[in-house]
């Protein structure tokens, strides 16, 4: 006699159990998500602990031994921080990769569900129909179950996608910050073209929010009309050194992963370029905390270079300083030396490699491993730069002061050895793509029917001059410990201002002439840049023949705009936000980590 199978208690006891399954998972996500939120409220006292306690040790520190121990014991906590929030981050990862592996579990159960409840309602007959209505209703119970997590997925991925949209962006625009000094002794010197207007003094340009720039033009017989600029970044008078540089201080970590950085400050004539890059030591004051306050843009980027690197292991990186100045439209090298060993400013020229890459001959480098010298080595060779009073400042600078530190950086382990092979492959790939081979060459014809791994294991030779020169690699080589080179340039331009508001007159006419045609080249080629044109002037000047590898290729670029407050200087205040304005509309490539140095085999 056959043996009856009740195929709806079946059914029901495998509902019963998916059912099941499905509170289990739902109840250990909420235990996830539970521990991730004590994971960040953990997080969040941390590092108001770690703000009240710094601050209390700035306070009671009073000389700079003290300070020296407190920013050690500073930076070992924060390193200790950061692999927590690493953690963190890595078990949030884990939890979305086990949701998303439920999800779709449950979507297969799901359909072989649905497949065997339409065999079962094929054979059962008319008298069991109560039962099916009561199994269809369970399993759309299900699917509603199942629709909401896939919106909370969908959710989940939109948050992912906005984090990285916001990442490309840092990472593929130009970054403009505005700083507006605050109002200064000098600006109370009344213009002999102010005639019946509005005071000189007055303060016309406000910094209203962190992002935006309010600028009241005041015209006689005309109401006030307010013309606002949105940046970054801004920075009111209110704001220290610190607190701008704290907004820099991300970019600075990119160098060791194989970017170009460039920051340059923007401006007229004081306006509080040379302060914000240079910074300054109040007289008489000898305390180490209020000289540090005082420092600007390059010697805190250069201690943050350091500080970087020796987080690292010993020996992988090298800094190499350089100093030049664009004067008259000439390139100087300030590190230059006489044959008795002195000091000179020294003509150098620009050219333009077979790489497409920027570079000066003869320059000069010095080999450096602390703040401290690399500080000294500016301060010798700033005397040098071009000085003359005008009407706008009694020392006023008359060249644009180019500051390049050149990190080579040797691979650490196997993996950044194999990431940078697999860029140096893309890059092949993407060149071979846009035939931009050099023609000096000989495996550029024949590469063009191959495949990157065919010119990877092609026995041939490459006459290319040097790896730092040509993109194409050496194959007569295995991978080495060959350091690949990457640049932070800080720049300090000269002052933006008309030949009326300087006052000069005689020679000085063509030193503010050659600066402002300078100027002019620069915004022409953010011009062309934003408009996507097909041929960018860069060698219409030697500043921007100089920085077009940062300003055009794939290096981070920074524009701080300094900007005076005043109704005085309101014509080269709005040429200046001008100038950002058209800086931000550039959209740049992405930037790619520096693999040129790769030997291949």
């Amino acid at each position: 006699m056959p043996v009856f199978i009740n195929r709806d208690q079946i059914f029901a006891h495998q509902v019963h159990l998916l059912e099941h399954k499905l509170r289990n998972k739902e109840e250990r996500l909420l235990e996830l998500e539970t521990e991730n939120a004590i994971i960040h409220l953990r997080l969040a006292e941390c590092l108001g602990k770690l703000r009240r306690d710094h601050e209390e040790e700035t306070k009671t520190l009073n000389h700079c031994q003290h300070q020296r121990n407190a920013q050690k014991i500073t930076r070992s906590a924060l390193a200790k921080l950061l692999s927590e929030v690493q953690a963190v981050k890595h078990d949030l990862s884990e939890v979305f990769a086990v949701y998303v592996r439920f999800a779709s579990e449950l979507e297969e159960q799901r359909k072989e569900l649905l497949e065997k409840v339409e065999k079962a309602s094929s054979s059962i007959n008319g008298h069991d129909g109560d039962e099916v209505q009561n199994l269809k209703g369970r399993i759309a119970a299900l699917e509603c179950s199942l629709e909401e997590e896939k919106e909370k997925c969908r959710a989940e991925r939109q948050r992912r996608k906005e984090l990285h949209n916001r990442l490309v962006e840092l990472r593929g625009n130009i970054r403009v910050h505005c700083r507006v000094r605050p109002v200064l002794p000098f600006d109370h010197v009344q213009s002999s073209t102010s005639g019946s207007g509005p005071a000189s003094s007055e303060e016309v340009v406000y910094a209203i929010s962190d992002d935006m720039v309010m600028v009241n033009l005041q015209k006689t017989g005309m109401p006030v009309q307010n013309k606002m600029f949105e940046f970054e970044r801004v920075h009111g008078p209110e704001d220290s050194q610190d607190t701008v540089f704290e907004d820099i201080k991300p970019l600075l970590t990119s160098l060791l992963d194989g970017y170009n950085v460039c920051i340059m400050a923007y401006g007229q004539t004081g306006s509080g370029k040379t302060y914000t890059m240079m910074g300054s030591q109040l007289p008489g004051e000898h305390s180490c905390t209020q000289q540090e306050t005082q420092q600007g843009i390059i010697p805190k980027a250069t201690a943050e270079l350091f500080r970087l690197i020796s987080e690292e292991p010993a020996e992988s990186h090298t800094v190499e300083v350089s100093v030049m100045e664009v004067y008259n439209n000439e390139v100087f090298d300030l590190l230059a030396r006489d044959e008795q060993g002195n000091t000179i400013s020294q003509r150098r020229d620009v050219i333009t490699t077979s790489s497409g890459t920027s570079q000066v001959t003869s320059l000069t480098y010095e080999p450096v491993s602390s703040t401290s010298e690399v500080m000294q080595i500016i301060s010798r060779v700033l005397k040098l730069r071009a000085h003359s009073p005008t009407l706008v400042h009694t020392d006023s600078s008359r060249s644009h002061l180019i500051v390049t530190l050149t990190i080579s950086s040797k691979s650490p382990s196997a993996l950044a050895v194999a990431r940078r092979l697999q860029g140096a492959k893309r890059g092949m790939q993407h060149s071979s793509q846009k035939e931009w081979w050099s023609p000096r060459c000989r495996r550029a014809n024949p590469a063009a029917g191959h495949s990157s791994d065919e010119i990877f294991a092609s026995p041939a030779s490459s006459p290319c001059p040097s790896p730092f020169q040509s993109p194409c690699p050496s194959p007569r080589h295995s991978i080495s410990q060959t350091p690949f080179r990457t640049k932070l340039q800080l720049v300090d331009l000269a002052g933006s201002e008309c030949v009326g508001m300087s006052g000069v007159s005689g020679a000085a006419l063509w030193e503010v002439s050659c600066i402002n045609r300078s100027l002019s080249a620069l915004s022409d080629v953010l011009g062309a840049l934003a408009e996507q044109r097909p041929h960018v002037p860069y060698r219409n000047s030697k500043v921007t023949h100089l920085l077009q590898d940062a300003i055009g290729g794939d290096a981070k670029l920074l524009v701080m705009l300094c900007v005076s407050p005043t109704q005085r200087f309101i014509t080269e205040s709005l040429q200046s936000l001008g100038f950002g304005t058209r800086a931000r509309q550039v959209q740049k490539e992405l930037p790619r980590r520096k693999n040129y140095t790769l030997k291949v085999k």
